[in-house]
This record gives structure tokens, sequence and C-alpha cells, in this order.
């Protein structure tokens, strides 16, 4: 006998227009703005290594965490992608979701604390609609990235000069969503479909396998990750690495950078179980298990606002 489950057409949606919201266009930073430059030793290390894999036509991915978006540096990863840095884009489940408010209604991200008193955050009439997309997805065998991207970028966003994805249909490259069912504000809806959102994020994960098979010689980019980024990466690398021992060819030999806020100290061996530090996945999965056979890797600790701009600035002074 089946459980029972919850009935989601007794829920009440209210339209964006009511809700407060904690981020607006105005932080969203201008390509001229003046950052702060970040004094690391290996933020220029890093814009070389990009540098080396774009001249050699080799694979750049950047991996982000939705909170990357509501520090307002999309226009600083888009004019990446516009110069031709980044190949590849891979976010979470809410990194469509705060890139499509921003795009339709030039605001995002709702008081968690406030709305989730009355039982209504996160069900917010236009914000689902992104469930449309996904079905549509799902009945043409394309990724949810993708069709997010075409939604944006052919449909009437008023502020969609700020989107990631639409930037990515525009230029054909791959902007791609790993959901966790149930972790999202959309999957809440009584709209969302399981099945489709699975089939739709499946797709975009192979895209992203496709993207990791020309890492040889690359670089792989995590930026505000701590789960979703390690976790694909790595699965997606040891189906790349199981063909490519087959075919005679290796995937070993290039550099992963980690941006992110943790002091996290040496990197230079994996730490023991007895150490916290073991469970932040970026530090074993991408610092040091997956580099192990002729990569290289680096941790840049910093606020994103200060990280990605300063990375953009070095990477615009060096042609490809």
């Amino acid at each position: 006998m089946a459980y029972p489950t919850f009935d989601r057409s007794k829920l009440v949606l209210r339209p964006l227009a009511e809700r407060k919201h904690d981020m607006g266009l105005d932080y969203v930073l201008p390509l001229d703005v003046e950052t702060p430059v970040f004094d690391h030793p290996h933020i220029h290390t890093v814009a070389e290594r990009i540098v080396s894999a774009r001249r050699n036509d080799r694979a750049v991915i950047l991996l982000m965490g939705a909170h990357v978006i509501k520090m307002g540096v999309s226009r600083h990863i888009i004019d990446l992608m516009e110069r031709g840095w980044i190949t590849h884009i891979g976010m979470n489940g809410a990194g469509p979701i705060h890139d499509y408010e921003l795009a339709l209604i030039g605001a995002t991200t709702e008081s968690v604390a406030n709305y989730i008193r009355t039982g209504e955050f996160g069900l917010w009439e236009e914000t689902g609609r992104i469930n449309d997309i996904v079905r549509e997805a799902a009945r043409e065998g394309i990724g949810m990235g993708e069709a997010i991207g075409r939604a944006i970028a052919e449909g009437d966003f008023p502020h969609g000069e700020v989107s990631i994805f639409a930037a990515g249909y525009r230029l054909g490259i791959p902007v791609t969503v790993h959901v966790g069912v149930g972790y999202d504000i959309i999957h809440e809806h009584p709209s969302c479909d399981g099945a489709a959102l699975g089939a739709a994020s499946y797709t975009d994960f192979l895209v992203l396998a496709r993207s990791v098979d020309r890492l040889e010689g690359g670089v792989m980019l995590n930026v505000g990750s701590a789960v979703m980024g390690p976790e694909v990466y790595l699965k997606a690398l040891s189906m790349v690495r199981n063909v490519a021992h087959r075919e005679g060819r290796q995937v070993a030999h290039f550099t992963t950078a980690v941006f992110d806020l943790l002091e996290l100290g040496d990197y230079g061996s994996e730490a023991a179980k007895s150490d916290p530090r073991y469970y932040y996945r970026p530090f074993k999965t991408i610092l040091v298990r997956t580099v192990r056979d002729g990569g290289e890797s680096y941790y840049l600790q910093g606020d994103h606002r200060v990280t990605l701009p300063d990375l953009r600035r070095r990477l615009c002074v060096l042609p490809i």
C-alpha cells in the first residue's frame, strides 16, 4: 500500500509583487565598478591556467552555488562567457530561480525567517512558471538549463541582460542545472513534475560529463558550492576516465580551483577523518583526490564580490 502524500491542491500561491525582496538590481555589480584587489598569491596563477586552457581549446568549467548570484556578480560572469574564458557553467537548483527572478522583476531573495512563519515561503506564482519550462524541456529531451535560458532570452524579461542562463543560450555555452529533489522552492508548487525535473536535470548531468571529457589541460573552478559542485564533478570525472582509460587517453593533467569563504589552512593532503575539514567535499574531492595523477589545485578564500571581479580583471588583460 502506498504511503499517503501531501495534497498540493490546497496550497495558495501569491504574486511576486506582494513579496518583500532582500536583493535588487542595484546590488548587481556593474562591470566598471572599482572593487578591491584580491591579494592572493595564487589568483594570477589560476588566471594563467585559464588562458593556457583556452589557447589550447580546452574546457574551463565553472560550478557555482546560487549564493554567487545573490552576491551580485552575474554581469562579471556573463562577461567572462562573452570573452570566451568560460566554456561551461553548472549550478544547483536554486541558481536558475534567482537568475529567473532577477531577469523577470529585477529582484530576488525572500526572507525565509519571515515567510516560513506564515507558510508562504517559496509559494510565488511567477517563480512556479519554471516548472512549465522544465516540463517542456523533458518533452523535448533537452536540459533544464538550456530550456530556462531559451525562455528568458526569447521571452518578456525586462532585465534579461543580467541572466547567466540567457547569456549561455545566446552564446551556445552550456549552463546546466543539477537539482536535488525537494531542495528548491519550485518543488513546493502543485505544478512541479518530479519525473520531468529528473529527466531535464539528468540530461544536464550528461552535458556536464561531455564538458568534463575536455578537461585534460583545462580548468575546473568551484565557486561557493560545498556539495553540488564536488559531487557532480566527481561522478562525471569517473565516467569520463572510465572511457578514456579504454581509449588510451588521460583526463588527469588539469587545474582545479576552489573559491569559498571558509578558512581551510593547508590543503596539500587529505585531512584525517577525525578532522572536520575531511567532510568539506571541495577539500578532499576537488583539491586532493582528483588531481593526484598529474593535476594541480588551489584554494582561494575570499568574498565572491571581490574574487570573481578580480579574476575577470586579470583575464581582461591577458589575450586568448
